[in-house]
């Protein structure tokens, strides 16, 4: 082969060069009807993705609702669970000054070795109430919390699904 036989086989007409618009081509398609195709597939494509990233968006919202409920719930549980240790703290500083005053008053070893063990007691049953009522106010405020934030989070992804 020299050069001008290579110039010609590279200048040479495919099999199907010559192809009418209407013309199919192998997979039994118009030649030109592969970028409308293509085009309505995009345009397909776009539009759902734009429905998607609506539902997104009010689906966002809606957890933004939500979470901004629930912190204010959670603020309030807390200011309780707050307002209750700082109860639990003055009871309890108060049966420390009365078992000093009592101690002040007591005449013998015997009178204190009693007052003591009537104090420890008492201070035993209370810190126990005491941490009772805690883990139940704390029960209570993180149910309240995790319920609504439950429920509401199941029906938003529900709705944007």
């Amino acid at each position: 082969m020299n050069d001008a036989n290579v110039k010609v086989e590279a200048n040479a007409n495919p099999q199907n060069a010559t192809v009418d618009a209407g013309e199919k081509q192998g997979l039994d398609m118009p030649l030109f009807a592969m970028p409308g195709m293509f085009r309505g597939i995009a345009e397909q494509s776009v539009v759902r993705a734009r429905d998607n990233c609506e539902k997104i968006k009010a689906a966002s919202g809606e957890i933004a609702d939500i979470l901004r409920e629930t912190y204010s719930t959670n603020a309030k549980g807390a200011a309780d669970y707050g307002v209750k240790v700082i109860e639990i703290s003055g009871v309890n500083t108060n049966s420390a000054f009365d078992f000093l005053t009592n101690l002040m008053d007591t005449k013998s070893l015997s009178e204190i070795i009693k007052l003591s063990a009537t104090q420890s007691r008492q201070s035993f049953e209370a810190a126990s109430a005491q941490n009772r009522e805690l883990w139940e106010l704390a029960q209570k405020v993180a149910t309240e919390a995790a319920e609504p934030i439950k429920k509401s989070f199941t029906r938003v992804l529900q709705k944007a699904s």
